[in-house]
């Protein structure tokens, strides 16, 4: 079909006539002055994708008329420029993709056809471990542990690098992914056959949104929602409300952009943002740096928001000339945005949109703090972390609680680690990483940590040798100016060495503590702590024996190890005491902004990011020299523990099956709120006591060879037993925390894993009950594909997380949700019931349906397919059984 709009492309340049865009001021419509900017980029795909079939007029006129429509659950398209994907989840994509392309030969199709249709960039960060640490070859060791575990999923991502068009593979050593996005990877503007529009993207990565910072509009979306982009469908979502999130004044000279950015998670956590869209805008934007910027967006899932957005100014141009973009590009990406509309200046008011509702925050209110112990948005000013801690400590086990009796606070263990005593209490720190792309990617937080480590080492301060200390970069570039600016030895002898470019320590790639530490923290059933500048800090995710962790900036990491403990009020505390006997307090060592910016503006240059990212596919030897086949379909290795054929394209048929209510349905697990994706699919250790475990067991695999469930997500028989396998997790249906459930026919408490089989084996369905925010955390799709391939036919919760809702729809699990004011204890469930769900022939977007337990009682829950997109997926048993059907025909 040809597009009704054509009409409203014009060159951007009269000199060259051939490259064209579409000028929705030629539109003539007053409504797109008022439109948010992220709203106007899902209007600009809308009208240059407009092809009467997946993309209608009537999407584009709902778009326009944002100002009417956005309260009303209108569902748009949107094709997105382009897919990015890490290799935890970009592994399972390519696994996906190569089973699909067998299953459209099987039912006769051309397997050519599965192919990315959208541009797709993969970046592998994260496979690597903080196994070695403290030492100069730190790296070194550290990097080829990673290969020699990985070798069979870096073959497997090469041959897809080969087999499959328009896919760039960025390999492992490079850095973190949405660092490589924001430095190199992201376009602003694309150039591409004919036109230019703007750069806009979804990643398997619910931190996708960093990019959002730089002007790009981007989100996290499921592993399976993620592929039907790449095979060129649309994303069907609901036209989102639009929070605007005006920024006034300057923030104080001490204050860093990590303590911004936990200030603004914990206010939008209290304005309630979820699968809204925040904005940034006001004079106080102005002062932030891209990478401040790209930090506030960064922890947009933790503030539960779909996208924050920064449209593109002034300052976004000076960025891409500090990173070495091409000249002539930067030129066409201004002359394009102004052109179209989409180009801000934050100190000019009319330029200001509408907005669904406005909050505010003046930059100069903020103060130095911290998040923790268990939750990003809880916030904790640093002058009362040592008060929050101790309370925490004492307080009744939950978020804010380790429910440790009074007589015990004071609780400490000896321990002997290289030959000195030393001894642990609770609050004691051992784990301190400078880690994660939120904070790495920013060079003044990381110049800031370089100052201080410098003045701290020459204030005689050190730290002590059984922290676990670590520094994993987000790119070369960071460990390039941290060289040139002098600080890199001074941070290296505090223990902060660089050990690898990755995730690490912020997804649990912690690695293992010193052997006597860990049994000192067991022993004493001590509250350890780990301090991180990452954005995650979900209970047992970080590492099992660090049952508090706070997120923190990079100089508050350094600041915190030196001190050994989170109880210090560092306003009247000394952070040490040198040989001298002299008292070292962190005022004496802060660097002030006017320092850290001196540095930056001298170190930070074009020529390091050129240098760095010009090479970047081809500087890691050791993928350069893997041998990976090229052939259309992958030859699977029946020995492999890594990629392995899944099943879920086993007994598909062309032929639609009609849905079926689910009968008699038992409840596998009785869960509360906030049950996080690290909870339902973990990817850190496989303990050596579970079905995981087990199983490698079997296959001649020793303790050493197991690895972490996030590097196994190429095999689903690895992946369905770690599902729900989290040692944290708490179930209603026993009374600890702990991977296990009752089998209810037998009475049995047994692992979840086996509990399911068991219950498969006996044709029995099955659901689980919880509470509010249902899957929040990472976007991770074995957090849909473990609970489908347990024979989990519905999820039963008083709310979800968008992205994992999302997910459940692309496997075929129902996610349904109480009606308000409705849950399991006002209904009186007990979880010990049979369920019947009854699923009508005739299916709507949000229709209630009925419930019947076996013991007479009845209720209604509303069926989460939130639009008829999403009802077709369902029908065809989730949605790549939906593309097959439709590649294959």
């Amino acid at each position: 079909m040809s597009n009704p709009f054509a009409w409203i492309a014009e060159p951007l340049n009269p000199n060259q006539p051939a490259k064209k865009f579409f000028n929705l001021n030629k539109l003539g419509d007053a409504r797109y002055g008022r439109l948010p900017f992220s709203i106007r980029v899902l209007l600009e795909a809308a009208v240059r994708n407009c092809d009467e079939f997946l993309v209608k007029k009537e999407d584009v006129e709902n778009i326009l008329d944002w100002n009417v429509m956005q309260s009303k659950n209108v569902e748009v398209p949107f094709n997105p420029a382009r897919v990015i994907l890490q290799d935890l989840t970009g592994v399972p994509a390519v696994v996906d993709f190569a089973a699909m392309r067998d299953a459209v030969k099987k039912l006769g199709g051309d397997p050519e056809k599965i192919n990315p249709i959208c541009p797709a960039d993969l970046v592998i960060d994260h496979s690597i471990q903080v196994d070695f640490n403290r030492r100069s070859d730190s790296l070194q060791k550290n990097q080829e542990l990673e290969f020699e575990r990985n070798k069979e999923r870096f073959e497997f991502l090469k041959w897809g690098s080969q087999a499959f068009h328009n896919m760039k593979i960025i390999p492992p050593g490079s850095g973190i992914v949405h660092q490589v996005n924001l430095e190199y990877l992201a376009r602003v503007v694309f150039d591409q056959n004919g036109y230019y529009y703007p750069d806009s993207l979804v990643g398997t990565d619910s931190h996708t949104t960093m990019i959002d910072g730089l002007g790009v509009l981007g989100w996290g979306v499921g592993g399976i929602e993620a592929e039907a982009v790449m095979l060129g469908q649309p994303i069907s979502m609901v036209l989102p409300k639009v929070i605007g999130y005006k920024l006034m004044g300057n923030p104080h000279p001490l204050v860093t952009s990590t303590d911004i950015v936990l200030t603004v998670t914990k206010h939008l956590r209290q304005v309630g943002v979820v699968g809204k869209f925040v904005e940034f805008f006001g004079p106080g934007v102005a002062q932030l740096s891209i990478a401040d910027r790209a930090t506030i967006a960064n922890m947009c899932p933790e503030y539960g928001a779909t996208a924050a957005f920064f449209p593109v100014d002034e300052v976004s141009i000076r960025y891409l000339i500090q990173t070495g973009r091409d000249e002539e590009k930067i030129k066409h990406i201004k002359n394009y945005l102004v052109a179209v509309g989409m180009f801000r200046d934050f100190n000019n008011s009319a330029q200001d949109p509408d907005f669904t509702q406005v909050v505010e925050l003046d930059l100069h209110t903020v103060v130095p703090c911290c998040s923790g112990p268990k939750r990003p948005q809880d916030k904790v000013a640093v002058s009362e972390m040592k008060k929050d801690f101790e309370t925490c400590l004492g307080a009744k086990q939950g978020f804010k609680g380790f429910n440790v009796a009074p007589e015990r606070h004071g609780d400490h263990v000896k321990f002997v680690h290289n030959g000195s005593d030393f001894e642990l209490t609770h609050g004691s720190v051992v784990i301190a990483a400078i880690t994660s792309c939120t904070n790495t990617s920013n060079p003044s937080v990381m110049l800031g940590a370089g100052l201080l480590a410098k003045k701290a080492v020459d204030a005689g301060l050190t730290v002590k040798p059984y922290i676990k200390t670590s520094l994993s970069p987000g790119s070369g570039v960071v460990t390039y100016y941290l060289r040139e600016s002098g600080v890199m030895p001074y941070l290296a002898q505090l223990g902060f060495e660089v050990v690898g470019y990755g995730c690490m320590t912020c997804i649990g790639n912690s690695g293992p503590l010193p052997e006597a530490v860990a049994e000192a923290i067991t022993q004493g059933d001590l509250i350890a702590v780990g301090v991180l500048s990452g954005n995650r800090n979900f209970e047992g995710r970080i590492h099992p024996n660090t049952r508090a962790n706070y997120l923190a900036s990079p100089p508050l990491v350094i600041a915190y190890a030196i001190a050994g403990t989170i109880r210090i009020d560092f306003e009247i505390e000394p952070l040490g005491v040198n040989a001298e006997g002299k008292e070292i307090f962190l005022k004496d060592l802060w660097p002030t902004r006017d320092e850290i910016q001196a540095v930056e503006q001298q170190y930070v240059i074009p020529g390091m990011f050129k240098e760095v990212y010009q090479k970047i596919e081809t500087v890691n030897e050791s993928w350069n020299a893997l041998d990976a086949p090229s052939d259309t379909l992958y030859t699977w290795n029946p020995k492999s523990t890594y990629i392995k054929s899944p099943p879920f394209f086993e007994n598909l048929t062309l032929e639609l099956q009609p849905p079926k209510s689910i009968v008699d349905a038992y409840v596998l697990l009785n869960l509360g709120d906030s049950v996080t994706t690290d909870h339902i699919s973990p990817a850190g250790n496989i303990a050596r006591n579970s079905p995981a475990a087990r199983y490698l067991t079997s296959r001649s695999l020793t303790p050493r060879e197991f690895n972490s469930y996030g590097s196994r997500r190429g095999n689903d028989a690895v992946m369905v037993r770690g599902t729900f396998a989290n040692i944290r997790l708490s179930n209603k249906f026993i009374n600890k925390q702990a991977p296990q459930t009752i089998h209810f026919p037998s009475g049995e408490t047994l692992d979840v894993f086996d509990a399911a089989e068991r219950y498969k084996q006996a044709g029995h369905p099955l659901i689980v009950l919880t509470g509010k925010e249902y899957g929040s955390g990472s976007s991770r799709d074995w957090a849909a594909k473990g609970p489908f391939l347990l024979g989990i036919k519905a999820i039963l919760a008083e709310s979800y997380e968008r992205i994992h809702r999302s997910n459940l729809v692309g496997m075929g699990v129902i996610p349904l949700q109480y009606l308000p004011g409705e849950d399991a204890e006002s209904l009186g469930l007990t979880g010990r019931e049979r369920y019947t769900i009854v699923i009508p022939e005739e299916l709507a977007p949000r229709m209630k349906v009925q419930i019947k337990l076996d013991t007479g009682k009845t209720f209604h829950a509303i069926m989460r397919f939130d639009t008829d997109v999403e009802l077709t997926y369902f029908r065809n048993g989730g949605i790549l059984n939906y593309m097959i059907r439709k590649m294959a025909s």
